[in-house]
């Protein structure tokens, strides 16, 4: 009787968590669906990197499914409903681009409460952080940060290098014919905060040892990111100069200035590629294994 009585206790846990996961799985769904549909309609690259972040989060949580806490106080769980009703009501108005960029990180941590709980966030801390990641860094940063003198001068320095008679005046890259100015948008540090983004994304899922070589790759993202985009500014200042207004705007706003951002991106993810089969190397010569397991 006992035994049965055992049994039975542990069907209806086991139905119970299933449940749960059947509503947490809708929750989600519904909240990454959401985000979704607005991002498609304000910009292209933002829906493009939604989807990209979403698959990766879920990619993620799915790994972990089995060995998930899905247990949460109620205090915990009306926390975190509250916060998702929040934001289902600020999306009924017209979302502005920081809302979108604060919507995953948001909605995630609040999906987080309602299926572990406060002390079960701990979980979720990758997920979080590559949410925090999406566009925080950009809200954050991008109104109180400035990089446009310091982009002039590196710019100004590579048409020297070239032998162009440059000089720099402010924010100006003066060249004889002509000068170009370098103001926010353009200085680059949008392109840095993308890089640095995409940083994080390769650490947490081709991850490194030691956090040394992390601290590493964050900073190469920065340094790739900002060389690329001063030899933009140094390629405009020379149309600018050539008086080549046609080839000036498809550097500056046509596909030009997308082909800088997927050779800086193309060149990060080369040099991560090349960090990874050297940790792979050094690994192996640490731990040398034949290939059917056995010492050698």
């Amino acid at each position: 009787m006992k035994s049965l009585q055992t049994n039975c206790n542990a069907v209806k846990k086991f139905d119970t968590i299933k449940t749960n996961q059947f509503w947490l799985l809708g929750i989600a769904s519904s909240l990454i669906a959401i985000h979704l549909s607005l991002t498609s309609r304000q910009d292209g690259n933002l829906f493009a990197l939604s989807i990209l972040f979403w698959l990766a989060t879920s990619f993620f949580v799915w790994q972990k499914r089995h060995s998930l806490n899905l247990e949460s106080s109620l205090y915990s769980s009306i926390f975190g409903f509250i916060i998702i009703a929040i934001i289902l009501l600020r999306s009924l108005a017209a979302p502005s681009w920081s809302f979108l960029g604060l919507f995953p990180l948001i909605s995630g941590l609040g999906f987080s409460l309602i299926a572990s709980g406060f002390k079960g966030l701990i979980q979720y801390r990758q997920e979080l952080i590559l949410l925090f990641f999406f566009k925080i860094p950009h809200i954050l940063l991008t109104p109180i940060i400035d990089i446009s003198a310091l982009t002039a001068k590196f710019a100004t320095y590579i048409l020297w290098y070239l032998g162009f008679e440059a000089s720099v005046q402010g924010f100006n890259v003066v060249l004889p014919q002509g000068s170009v100015l370098v103001y926010s948008p353009c200085a680059g540090f949008d392109g840095i905060l993308d890089l640095i983004r995409l940083s994080v994304v390769f650490l947490i899922l081709f991850p490194l040892q030691g956090i040394k070589k992390r601290i590493f790759v964050l900073v190469s993202s920065m340094v790739i990111a900002f060389v690329t985009n001063g030899f933009r500014v140094a390629l405009m200042a020379i149309l600018t100069a050539a008086q080549n207004q046609q080839a000036f705007e498809y550097w500056h706003t046509g596909k030009g200035s997308l082909i800088f951002s997927m050779i800086s991106t193309a060149i990060f993810g080369a040099f991560y590629y090349l960090l990874l089969l050297q940790e792979n190397a050094t690994t192996k010569i640490l731990n040398p294994k034949t290939l059917d397991g056995e010492h050698q």
